[in-house]
């Protein structure tokens, strides 16, 4: 095991932030601040898997690993990326251990999965490093996401199951299934929080979030949670040009119309 899963399972924190501009330079100007990971969106993001090669170019030509969020669990989506390069796939809306189960499946090479075996696409320098298949399937992440009542009920037992690597809740989706939509202090949601980061402990994994800013991502860090993403590039982007705007015209309104 090396690269992003060993320092997962060495317990480190890790923090990252999603891609959703769809754009290379944006993806590398996130991957000089610092981050640990970035994960380009394809379920809620601007860009498609068409723009992803060009994201996972520039993450890599700075040394950072690249993750996806598939727009769905279909075997062929994940193959996709997988034969682009990315380090893990991150898995959304799935209700039960049954999706899990076969979701994971399809990040590694038979006979631990399904994932369809080809060497002549970039991630084994396109049939010249064939001997890559023998170590592929100990080095990818996977990531499911916690953000409904049912998948919360079933926490425990998602996070048992072998090749996920992160129980990453989703706040905005989670909340609203709970009844409180955006509401991150209620009771309800701190107690979600609280049982997704027992399920994570109790299988030896890590629990992860979203977080909107920094001092949130202090925060769950400090619950506990050890994979947190801050934002997105455009969230970051327009935090900051507002800020700007801000601290100059302090009585000026923002752009939306």
């Amino acid at each position: 095991m090396s690269g992003l899963r060993a320092r997962l399972a060495a317990g480190d924190k890790l923090y990252g932030t999603f891609l959703g501009l769809g754009c290379e330079l944006a993806t590398e100007a996130c991957a000089v601040a610092g981050f640990d990971w970035l994960l380009v969106d394809l379920e809620h993001g601007g860009g498609d898997e068409r723009a992803l090669l060009g994201q996972q170019l520039a993450g890599e030509a700075r040394g950072v690993p690249m993750l996806a969020r598939v727009e769905s669990a279909e075997r062929i989506r994940t193959g996709r990326l997988l034969d682009v390069g990315v380090a893990g796939v991150m898995f959304p809306r799935l209700e039960s251990v049954e999706d899990v189960r076969a979701a994971v499946r399809h990040l590694r090479y038979p006979p631990e999965g399904d994932r369809g075996v080809a060497t002549y696409n970039r991630v084994y320098d396109f049939g010249l490093a064939p001997e890559g298949l023998e170590t592929a399937n100990d080095g990818v992440v996977g990531i499911v996401q916690i953000e409904s009542r049912g998948a919360l009920r079933a926490a425990p037992e998602i996070a048992a199951v072998p090749g996920v690597d992160v129980l990453f809740v989703g706040p905005r989706d989670l909340s609203t299934d709970l009844g409180c939509p955006g509401r991150f202090d209620a009771p309800e949601f701190a107690a979600a929080l609280d049982q997704v980061l027992a399920a994570a402990k109790d299988a030896g994994i890590a629990a992860g979030i979203l977080a909107g800013d920094a001092r949130q991502a202090a925060a769950y860090t400090a619950l506990g949670y050890r994979f947190v993403g801050v934002g997105s590039d455009a969230s970051l982007l327009a935090r900051a040009a507002s800020d700007a705007v801000r601290h100059l015209r302090p009585d000026a309104t923002s752009g939306r119309s």
